[in-house]
């Protein structure tokens, strides 16, 4: 499995950080890991892709 670099702005580092450590994640690789692997899974649920864009954009996450 390759690997790929993210940028977070320093606010959001910071409580990744916090929250990693707080659930008792071994790295913050593994906590963001979950964190995506959970999202992404409840929009594969979704039947169309209408729905799932409807999902995104009550999230705020597109317009």
């Amino acid at each position: 499995m390759g690997k790929a670099k993210v940028k977070l702005e320093k606010d959001l580092m910071d409580k990744v950080k916090k929250y990693a450590e707080l659930a008792g994640y071994s790295s913050l690789e593994e906590f963001v890991t979950h964190c995506l692997e959970k999202e992404i899974s409840k929009l594969e649920e979704s039947e169309s892709e209408e729905e799932i864009k409807k999902k995104l954009k009550g999230l705020g996450y597109i317009s």
